[in-house]
């Protein structure tokens, strides 16, 4: 099984970035499949997750109406559309397949 995220980096507050996540191994489309991030020094904070299917999906607080989580099970990806980032956004950003399977992170930093 693997998880492997990439698409993270240095970000100026107000811009954007899109994380994806290839997973292998496991079958995909059967999982739901969420973004976790960790700030430096604070524990794991949830920050979406879209169900098998894609139909539903759900959102912090702290990020509603500025990412989007989306998948696409042809390609076995996930994907964390990031907009109108935040100094406080900056973490190290996991994709998770129903909390089972964990990938390495990838690390987003948002600041001028």
């Amino acid at each position: 099984v693997q998880l492997v995220e990439s698409g993270g980096g240095l970000v100026q507050p107000g811009g954007s970035l899109r994380l994806s996540c290839a997973a292998s191994g496991f079958t995909f489309s059967s999982y739901s499949m969420r973004w976790v991030r960790q700030a430096p020094g604070k524990g794991l904070e949830w920050v979406a997750s879209i169900n098998s299917g894609g139909k539903n999906t759900l959102y912090a607080e702290s990020v509603k109406g500025r990412f989007t989580i989306s998948r696409d099970d042809a390609n076995n990806m996930l994907y964390l559309q990031m907009n109108s980032l935040k100094p406080e956004d900056t973490a190290l950003y996991y994709c998770a397949a129903s909390a089972k399977y964990w990938g390495q992170g990838t690390q987003v930093t948002v600041s001028s």
